[in-house]
């Protein structure tokens, strides 16, 4: 065997010994979902982490594929501030593509590599009760607010975590698509990112991770930032030393470590085996985000 393997091997040992029994939830999203040697990689990484000892539930997104889906059935998705309106018609794809065809795909690749996965959407065992997300944007003082109805988009009212900690107790993997129901039985899209943290904070997770498709929170000199407490992290996007796609990720990353989760992991999904690397080395790849 290569010394260096059996030095990553050892590094490795610690990791496994203080995750051992931990529930760690990730958001698995972005161009890790479409590559097919990352999606293999990624299902490697879950099976190995259960193999271990730890208890990864999945949270996944499907942006790209419920775009192509839309696209071949001719319905055209509607922006309004970067948000896709979600009527009755797409709201129907948004749940065939993210229930049906891209969490079943997850689930069997995860069970191909030995893994015994099962496919979840918020709607099975009452596990996310959800409200029709209303978004107020001023974009000044002198400027009325703007009410922006994006249709079936929703935002998660409560968690229900029995179903996953039953499933995880008798040693499968839930893969859960973020999809909620309403009070009323009507169905929700929610934001994948936003799932995950309440997941993870309803189950007392050890740790949550957001796949991205970049390296994580970075300096103004483009350095990649390793390790940044809640405070830093308020004080750079009051700022804008972190905008754009990176601040809803931040917010939903502090409001996870004030419910309960230990730390929150930011890394990049387009590198092979990144959550190994993340959760197993010294240096890690990503950010980690702590209270």
């Amino acid at each position: 065997m290569d010394p260096n393997v059996a030095d990553i091997l050892i590094e490795a040992l610690p990791y496994i010994r203080r995750f051992y029994g931990m529930t760690i939830v990730i958001k698995y999203g972005g161009h890790a979902m479409v590559d097919e040697q990352l999606k293999e990689d990624f299902a490697r990484d879950i099976v190995l982490m259960k193999f271990v000892g730890l208890n990864p539930v999945v949270v996944h997104g499907g942006g790209p594929q419920i775009n192509q889906v839309l696209s071949q059935m001719g319905i055209k998705s509607t922006f309004v501030r970067g948000m896709r309106l979600t009527d009755q018609p797409t709201m129907d794809v948004v749940e065939m593509v993210l229930g049906g065809k891209v969490n079943k795909a997850i689930v069997a690749q995860i069970n191909q590599h030995g893994g015994k996965a099962v496919g979840l959407s918020g709607k099975d065992g009452g596990l996310i009760l959800a409200k029709k997300l209303r978004i107020v944007f001023k974009k000044d003082e002198n400027t009325p607010p703007e009410i922006i109805d994006p249709g079936l988009v929703g935002e998660v009212i409560n968690i229900n975590p029995d179903i996953i900690t039953t499933l995880t107790g008798k040693g499968f993997i839930p893969v859960i698509a973020p999809v909620g129901a309403g009070k009323s039985g009507e169905t929700f899209n929610i934001n994948a990112d936003l799932v995950a943290a309440s997941i993870a904070m309803s189950l007392s997770a050890g740790r949550l991770i957001l796949l991205t498709d970049v390296d994580g929170v970075l300096e103004a000199s483009g350095d990649l930032i390793t390790s940044i407490d809640s405070v830093t992290a308020k004080k750079m996007m009051d700022k804008q030393s972190i905008s754009g796609g990176m601040i809803p990720k931040i917010e939903c990353s502090l409001e996870a470590l004030k419910k309960g989760v230990e730390k929150v992991h930011i890394i990049n999904g387009k590198k092979r085996h990144s959550l190994l690397l993340e959760l197993f080395t010294d240096k890690g790849i990503g950010t980690e985000v702590r209270k």
